[in-house]
């Protein structure tokens, strides 16, 4: 019973829920990026080019023959995961450096200024403790 109480101490706590959070939050941002980066980006990046589609751009190893498919390395898929996965790293990177940024302004601040009240009795403690 010991392990099953453990299990649900770790599932309770709030680091497993924000990373569940997280994950979920990471796939709808996948999401988006495979669309900006399929839809917004490789257009013009293909008109530039010629008009070529990179999803399309593929190395044929085998003609079909009969029910069985052809066999391509698909290098424009490839090159369209490269530019999402790119998209994405820099994206975390520029969220990070924010996130840093704010904890640096954070740390840097001074602590505020104790109250007129607390800082009279700071002086009469010293002036008492002279005596």
């Amino acid at each position: 019973m010991g392990i099953l109480k453990e299990f649900q101490e770790f599932a309770v706590k709030g680091n497993v829920l924000d990373m569940a959070v997280g994950i979920i939050i990471g796939g709808a941002f996948g999401t988006i990026v495979k669309s900006l980066v399929d839809d917004v980006v490789m257009p013009p990046i293909g008109m530039l080019l010629g008009g070529v589609d990179f999803s399309n751009l593929s190395w044929q190893l085998k003609a079909a023959a009969g029910d069985a498919p052809a066999v391509a390395i698909k290098y424009g898929v490839f090159i369209n995961n490269v530019i999402s996965f790119l998209v994405v790293a820099w994206a975390v990177f520029m969220l990070v450096k924010a996130m840093n940024s704010f904890k640096k302004k954070q740390e840097a601040a001074p602590p505020p200024a104790p109250p007129a009240q607390e800082v009279l009795l700071k002086e009469i403690r010293d002036l008492l403790a002279k005596r």
